[in-house]
């Protein structure tokens, strides 16, 4: 059954209708958003699927189709944050976001299905807040942007769940076109569509989920944020986007410490690879963003130092097999990896990439291609 049918189900009535909100993948510019520079992501075709309807009465009712449970009731004047830590944390943090910003929702029935990969860090989270906000706009008639509606899911991701995520995920989901990637200053907010039709090109990204998280993850994001700040303030600017490329050797002379300094040439060298990649888009050359893939990765595994053996072993098979490049995607310390192949190569890099994990006794990764697919919409 669809989630339309099951909602009926559920709840007794027609739902007022039903929307979806994408996963994202992340081209280039990895732990550049919370330093106020530039990012790169494309919207999955995988969806959070959100059928919905209002209510009056000040209840918020939640059910997702992939968690075993009962449906979740809250009363939306008695939502607190930090206090729910399962999934219905995401869909209620965005109710309580809404009403924090002066939206009057007065409660709906929500329920729930997903494609998007979960741990993958692909970004299921903001495509359940994304989804759940675009609904309560549509319905309310709340009159909000896309990128407003990116800024109060993150709201509710940073202080209702209490992940201290930066802009991207949201707005991806929120923002992202077909066949483009998203160009995204996180200082500004300003985003452009950059056409990123690879199969008119006869190439395809591959998405390779590892499968793995290891536990390495939980406190790192964190530790790396506050690395960042420090070599900010050290640095005398507000961000580290305000450190030039071309300035780089000069700025990690001035600073003492080796872990920080890693972090610094990360995140500026990082920068500009975004600025790269859109470079080479712009003129059609396709291909050539493979290497600057293969550059963010080894700035991923040294500098910032969040890759995994999983991860690293991806990348060298994939690019030993024929790919163009490859890198890690996302908060790291597993999760997945995006492999730029030549359509022809599809089958045979993924062999490469299975008999790997095989040999090295792993649990056999997903591949799938990411197409750059749309953002957020209504279905029915």
């Amino acid at each position: 059954m669809g989630v339309r049918e099951d909602f009926e189900e559920l709840y007794g009535t027609a739902p007022e209708g039903v929307w979806a909100a994408p996963g994202r993948v992340n081209l280039i510019g990895e732990y550049t958003d919370f330093n106020e520079g530039f990012v790169m992501p494309l919207a999955l075709p995988h969806t959070a699927v959100a059928a919905v309807s209002r209510r009056d009465d000040g209840v918020l009712r939640l059910h997702s189709a992939d968690i075993e449970g009962p449906v979740v009731e809250l009363r939306v004047d008695e939502l607190t944050p930090l206090t729910n830590t399962s999934w219905a944390a995401y869909p209620a943090g965005v109710v309580w976001a809404l009403r924090e910003a002066g939206h009057a929702v007065t409660g709906a029935d929500i329920h729930l299905a997903s494609t998007v990969p979960t741990g993958a860090g692909l970004s299921s989270s903001a495509a359940l807040e994304v989804v759940t906000a675009l609904a309560l706009d549509d319905l309310y008639e709340l009159g909000l942007t896309r990128p407003g509606l990116a800024r109060l899911a993150q709201r509710a991701e940073n202080d209702f769940v209490g992940v201290p995520c930066g802009i991207m995920d949201q707005t991806a989901s929120a923002c992202c076109t077909e066949g483009h990637a998203l160009h995204l200053d996180c200082r500004d907010l300003s985003i452009r569509q950059v056409p990123f039709d690879l199969a008119s090109h006869g190439l395809e990204l591959l998405v390779v989920d590892t499968r793995v998280k290891h536990a390495l993850g939980d406190g790192a994001y964190a530790e790396r944020r506050e690395g960042c700040e420090e070599g900010a303030r050290q640095l005398g600017v507000s961000h580290l986007r305000d450190v030039r490329h071309e300035e780089l050797d000069a700025a990690l002379a001035r600073l003492s410490d080796e872990r920080v300094r890693r972090y610094v040439r990360h995140v500026v060298s990082d920068d500009h690879r975004v600025e790269r990649v859109i470079a080479l888009l712009d003129a059609g050359d396709v291909r050539a963003i493979g290497p600057v893939l293969t550059d963010g990765h080894v700035s991923l595994r040294d500098d910032l130092r969040i890759s995994c053996e999983e991860l690293d072993l991806v990348v060298a098979t994939a690019n030993a097999a024929g790919a163009l490049g490859a890198r890690m995607t996302g908060g790291g310390f597993g999760g997945s990896v995006i492999v730029l192949v030549e359509s022809a190569d599809v089958d045979s890099v993924g062999k490469a990439v299975a008999e790997a994990f095989a040999e090295a006794g792993y649990t056999a990764p997903r591949v799938f291609p990411a197409v750059p697919s749309a953002g957020a919409r209504r279905l029915h």
